[in-house]
């Protein structure tokens, strides 16, 4: 059944009645008229909010009223820096010990602790975000332990995952990839891991991993070596923008190389660079794109395991509000063997799915498996937009 037709034809609350949205976001005053109105439609326990500021709690309670208790979660700031309470801290107690005295009254339900590790964007080496994974699941258990200090018999779900950190739980010595025969050294941190995944059930505790852009990927995703390259290439990159070659400048770019000019620019792509970990900044990568081996641009060669280290061929090395330009990368004996001509359709693997996802009102899907067909649209996903 086409998914728009499926979303269409089903009822909102019968569909949540099973599931749970999260409001991804610190639940802010001017949310709670909106919250409340989709309550109001779904139903009962089919919301959660993340609470990390004791003020919220004053729209925890203005949500839940006359309705259900509100499923709260505490976001936990597992060293990104970005949003939720340091484990161990003073403000982390005392709004553990806030929420607890909210759930007695009966406005809300603290289902668990949420964190999110942003920065294991910055591995580089295959598995070595699960560094960022063992701090985050440590952090995690130290505000377990707090929660349990006031309420010894507390249910939680602990929420944990960035892509990569979602991603680097599939390591071998986990026992979560037998098919692969990756790289199955284990270190501390995987023992780490092992032993919180062996002792969850004893510990009365549910475990939930978010897996962010993790079911399309990305170059980001390329480029962080969160599991083995035999598990992760850019074949298993799911998005992809299509655009047009505008025009072609010979000699223009290094070294006397040529530049194209698309139809792509910053409202297509995103302006979200791959973080580079060269010893300057941009050194290894510094593109918004790469073009996919298709189309006018079928013998460009793709990223490979050393990818954003050691990569070449054409990506888009400029963009402004529409336009993208396309640079070489590597000599111009190299670029004469992958020719673009005007009117030349490519496709750009962008570096972050979800901000160039969000460009669009939806996705055009097609299906690698249809051999001869794979650029036949079989089906049009629909986004959900709306902030």
């Amino acid at each position: 059944m086409n998914v728009r037709v499926l979303l269409r034809s089903c009822n909102l609350g019968r569909l949540l009645k099973t599931y749970q949205v999260l409001l991804g976001f610190p639940l802010f005053p001017s949310a709670v008229s909106r919250l409340r109105s989709f309550l109001s439609s779904t139903g009962p326990n089919t919301l959660s909010v993340l609470i990390d500021h004791p003020h919220q709690l004053t729209s925890v309670s203005a949500l839940s009223s006359n309705l259900s208790p509100v499923s709260v979660f505490l976001k936990i700031d597992a060293g990104y820096g970005r949003s939720g309470v340091v484990p161990a801290s003073s403000t982390c107690a005392d709004l553990i010990c806030s929420i607890l005295s909210l759930e007695a009254s009966g406005a809300c339900i603290l289902r668990g602790l949420y964190s999110h590790a942003g920065h294991s964007y910055g591995a580089r080496q295959n598995w070595a975000a699960m560094h960022y994974l063992a701090d985050e699941i440590s952090g995690l258990q130290i505000v377990a332990r707090l929660v349990r200090e006031i309420s010894p018999a507390h249910p939680l779900i602990l929420s944990f995952g960035a892509t990569p950190t979602a991603t680097t739980i599939q390591h071998p010595s986990l026992g979560f990839s037998g098919e692969t025969e990756g790289d199955t050294a284990a270190d501390d941190r995987v023992h780490q891991v092992q032993h919180f995944l062996t002792t969850l059930h004893a510990q009365d505790l549910k475990l939930e991993v978010h897996a962010g852009v993790y079911p399309t990927l990305d170059l980001q995703q390329l480029a962080t070596h969160a599991r083995d390259p035999s598990l992760m290439t850019t074949a298993d990159i799911a998005i992809t923008i299509v655009a047009e070659v505008a025009s072609v400048y010979p000699g223009r770019g290094r070294n006397g190389t040529a530049e194209a000019l698309i139809t792509a620019g910053n409202l297509a792509l995103g302006r979200e660079p791959v973080l580079d970990q060269g010893s300057v900044p941009g050194q290894h990568y510094s593109g918004w794109g790469v073009l996919m081996p298709w189309g006018g641009a079928m013998k460009n060669p793709a990223p490979g395991a050393e990818f954003p280290r050691v990569h070449e061929g054409w990506e888009v090395g400029r963009i402004s509000q529409e336009h993208g330009i396309l640079t070489w990368n590597g000599s111009r004996e190299d670029q004469e063997r992958v020719p673009l001509r005007v009117g030349d359709k490519v496709r750009v693997w962008p570096n972050h799915s979800c901000i160039a996802g969000a460009c669009y009102d939806y996705y055009l899907v097609v299906d690698s498996r249809n051999k001869g067909r794979e650029d036949e649209v079989v089906d049009i996903w629909p986004r959900w937009r709306g902030w």
